[in-house]
């Protein structure tokens, strides 16, 4: 069923070295999808097999926007980077909850952002914001950013 979804469809998927985008990239490729992994892991990202690979700093928003223009027409994106600040909010330092926020949250509308107005112009595409069970679902002792974090990109509206 997911071959005949995705088959013949460009992914661009963030953190994809390893864990969950990894993962992602890897299952989309497999699968027929025309897959651009990206990750600022470059060595890892090159033990990827059937994708092409970028190096892309999703902190960085002309990093966004040059990966973007040089991956075409984009049919799906999958946001995956994120952080997990471990901690209260008595332990959290405000440079832990600023990269929460960054990257948990910031990046994901930015590459939205960016791959929004193409599929838009198309009428086709398909966004995934990845999140975690410390998010709306579940709380978890020790995750105040993440937890505020990863729901705040999964409830966002984009």
């Amino acid at each position: 069923m997911l071959t005949q979804r995705i088959a013949g469809k460009t992914a661009l998927v963030t953190a994809a070295a390893q864990g969950i985008g990894r993962a992602t990239a890897e299952l989309f490729a497999a699968n027929g999808a025309d897959v651009l992994a990206t990750d600022t892991n470059t060595d890892a990202l090159r033990q990827l097999q059937g994708c092409r690979t970028a190096k892309l700093d999703v902190l960085l928003p002309d990093e966004i926007v040059r990966v973007v223009e040089s991956a075409g027409a984009i049919d799906i994106l999958f946001n995956c980077a994120g952080y997990v600040a471990n901690g209260s909010a008595l332990d959290c330092t405000d440079e832990q909850w600023a990269l929460s926020l960054s990257l948990n949250v910031t990046s994901m509308f930015r590459l939205v952002r960016a791959v929004l107005p193409q599929m838009l112009a198309r009428r086709r595409g398909s966004i995934i914001n990845m999140s975690s069970v410390a998010s709306s679902i579940k709380g978890v002792p020790n995750r105040c950013a993440c937890f505020a974090t990863r729901s705040g990109a999964t409830s966002n509206g984009c």
